[in-house]
């Protein structure tokens, strides 16, 4: 298994050091071919105009859409999340459109707004995950298949899968915790 991590800017190096940690070959992808040799894609957080930009310069957005339509499962943390929502409240980047969710960009403020919440997700187990917020989106609303994974204690609703797609607004490759990319590696082998 191979999986490419998105690398036009962001927190790329991060995941590819995590998804390593598991013994998974990871890859930077920047090109459309890069992506042709990839069995799933992780989108990293980043910034969100310059990565779209970046994907479109590139030729890679609908590359990007294509694989997924064929199924190939992704993953998306915090721009990446924004990138594959369906809209994004009061924007206009380039999105692949990929999940039935509507999002908002910077939810929660600036960069002195991050913060760093014990999260409830019970895919991952019982034991609360570690979510780092940074200028993070929130999913202002859902159909179509989306199943919410983990929500803030306002009810806010911050990590989200569609079938083989996985979405979340925080950043667990800032982390230690390597539970939610085992689960993007589950849900590419069919155990869940």
């Amino acid at each position: 298994m191979k999986i490419g991590v998105l690398a036009s800017q962001g927190a790329f190096a991060e995941h590819i050091s995590i998804l390593e940690q598991l013994d998974v070959e990871a890859v930077p992808v920047r090109l459309p071919e890069e992506l042709r040799g990839v069995d799933g894609l992780v989108i990293p957080g980043g910034e969100t105009t310059t990565i779209s930009r970046l994907m479109s310069a590139y030729n890679l957005v609908n590359e990007i859409s294509s694989r997924a339509k064929e199924g190939m499962p992704m993953f998306g943390t915090c721009t990446g999340m924004i990138l594959m929502a369906r809209e994004v409240a009061g924007n206009g980047v380039e999105l692949l459109g990929l999940m039935n969710m509507i999002v908002k960009r910077n939810a929660f403020g600036r960069q002195r707004e991050s913060f760093e919440v014990e999260l409830s997700i019970p895919v991952l187990g019982k034991e609360p995950f570690p979510g780092v917020f940074i200028r993070a989106p929130i999913i202002e609303h859902f159909d179509g298949g989306v199943e919410i994974l983990a929500r803030l204690d306002d009810s806010t609703c911050v990590a989200a899968r569609q079938k083989n797609l996985l979405a979340v607004a925080f950043h667990p490759e800032l982390t230690t915790d390597l539970r939610f990319h085992h689960y993007f590696l589950d849900i590419m082998t069919g155990n869940c």
